[in-house]
């Protein structure tokens, strides 16, 4: 008796080194893998995920241990051993199984907690499995029931308001200076990562354009190409000052490459329209007394450490209601699971109990003369009160929860009570 286990078995970023990510055999484009596990005949519905960080696959199977074996040699197709394998792969079963694929859904599992790119990619390995049509009633429940549950976390927490990373931070107080960030121009000095990142989040921010000034031009030129930008010299830099709203610094100067003074002059003829500085070089390359001026802002690395800390400590407070949320949603879908394993018997008990009541009325209706139509449908109903309440307490006692017997124990007892299981006895051994 009793529905499938649901099994999920995954590697992810946090328990799997890269060397042991990339001997995945079931990892790249979805057709192919999916079509490798239909070979596995103990799998009764199964769904992949394979992002740049994890590779989980879902499934629903009568013989959890057998098919944990099955999946994972398919997994690795032989690349790696075994024993390799155990020490990274995370396996979860049921209710655990239902949690975790919900804590992924809602970014709670993620490298970026609150991030919003994983809903999309769970979205799109979904609309793989329908396709394939590898996945069933209860994953197509399952999977659903995620996506509803991550609009839930958006919906009731901030835990993807924000900003925890240095480059978005910069991104977050540009947006708190300009409003909106579309149109605006901006100036990379130096080409390091830190810099580059920045880059990137503000060009997602929608602006004009990317100026890239280093002391070597052609370093300079290879990061303008990736933004679409253009390059300049180190001695252009405060001309250029002219035509950008945002500067982010990031050179390994011993000194400080821009002063007080370059900028005053530089402000009055911008007649005094705003610049955002953002100094993210150690040691500093940005006067701090440009702060001084008027409409012009400069921010380095502790401010943005400070912004960074405060959203971590907000977003920490915030993955607490959104863990709340996961584990009221994996009980209520616990409930519906149990309902399902319940329903079979329900059914099976009212059909033998309605065919017991169908003979005896076929047998007694015949011998009584002269009763009228009336009279006969009266005894009818009589006999289906009777099924009806000697049914209640055998479907009270399947239906709710019981301190002293799990629902497969209630369920077992009922079927041979009623002997619901005469058909099959031959055939079962346990």
């Amino acid at each position: 008796m009793g529905h499938e286990a649901i099994v999920l078995l995954g590697v992810n970023h946090k328990t799997t080194p890269l060397a042991v990510r990339e001997k995945l055999a079931l990892s790249g484009g979805y057709e192919e893998p999916l079509a490798r596990l239909r070979r596995l005949s103990g799998l009764a519905e199964y769904y992949l995920l394979s992002t740049c960080n994890r590779v989980e696959i879902l499934f629903t199977c009568h013989d959890p241990g057998q098919m944990r074996r099955e999946v994972l040699d398919l997994m690795f197709a032989g690349n790696v051993t075994r024993e390799e394998v155990a020490e990274c792969i995370y396996t979860f079963e049921n209710e655990e199984a239902v949690r975790h694929l919900f804590m992924v859904a809602s970014s709670l599992d993620s490298m970026i907690v609150g991030e919003s790119q994983i809903l999309g990619q769970l979205k799109d390995a979904f609309r793989h499995a329908s396709e394939q049509k590898t996945s069933g009633q209860i994953l197509n429940k399952l999977l659903h029931k995620s996506f509803t549950v991550a609009k839930r976390v958006r919906t009731e927490t901030r835990i993807g308001a924000s900003a925890v990373s240095i480059s978005y931070a910069a991104v977050e107080l540009g947006r708190k200076i300009f409003g909106d960030l579309k149109g605006k121009r901006v100036m990379l000095i130096g080409a390091g990562e830190m810099a580059e990142l920045a880059a990137e989040h503000l060009v997602g921010q929608g602006v004009a354009g990317v100026v890239v000034a280093n002391r070597t031009l052609e370093r300079a030129m290879n990061l303008a190409k990736r933004f679409n930008g253009r390059a300049v010299g180190l001695d252009e830099l405060v001309e250029q000052l002219l035509h950008v709203d945002i500067i982010v610094s990031s050179t390994g100067a011993r000194e400080l490459i821009l002063h007080k003074k370059d900028v005053a002059s530089i402000m009055r003829r911008r007649r005094n329209q705003p610049l955002f500085f953002i100094d993210i070089a150690v040691p500093r390359d940005l006067d701090p007394e440009i702060n001084e001026l008027d409409n012009v802002y400069l921010y380095d690395i502790d401010d943005l450490n400070n912004v960074v800390e405060m959203n971590k400590e907000q977003r920490d407070q915030e993955a607490i209601k959104a863990r709340r949320i996961v584990e009221e949603e994996t009980l209520k879908f616990s409930h519906w699971l149990d309902s399902m394993q319940v329903t079979p018997t329900i059914v099976e008990l009212r059909a033998a109990a309605e065919a017991i009541c169908r003979a005896e009325l076929a047998k007694t209706l015949p011998r009584l003369n002269g009763i009228s139509a009336g009279e006969q449908k009266s005894i009818e109903r009589m006999a289906a009160s009777i099924v009806g309440k000697m049914l209640h307490n055998p479907m009270k006692y399947l239906k709710s929860d019981h301190h002293c017997a799990d629902q497969e124990q209630r369920i077992s007892t009922v079927r041979n009570l009623f002997n619901l299981d005469e058909s099959n006895h031959a055939g079962k051994n346990d």
